[in-house]
């Protein structure tokens, strides 16, 4: 016949296994995405999108545009 003391013990001894388990994968998991996250990057890897997000702001140059594009050609003089 089995006792209660006995069946603590056991209880506690099949938690104990399935938390040192529990620690284990989680540890796995987290060196893993840690690795994942310090690799280098890789051309092409990556999404970005190059669209401007106002576009028409390009279509027609406005007075400062102007001004320091004329500054830079040096037409100012």
């Amino acid at each position: 016949m089995v006792n209660s003391t006995e069946v603590t013990y056991i209880v506690l001894g099949i938690t104990f296994i399935a938390m040192i388990w529990y620690m284990t994968n989680k540890g796995r998991e987290n060196l893993a995405k840690a690795r994942d996250d310090a690799a280098p990057a890789v051309a092409g890897d990556d999404l970005i999108d190059g669209a401007a997000k106002n576009p028409e702001q390009f279509d027609e140059p406005d007075d400062d545009a102007l001004e320091e594009m004329a500054e830079l050609l040096g037409e100012d003089d």
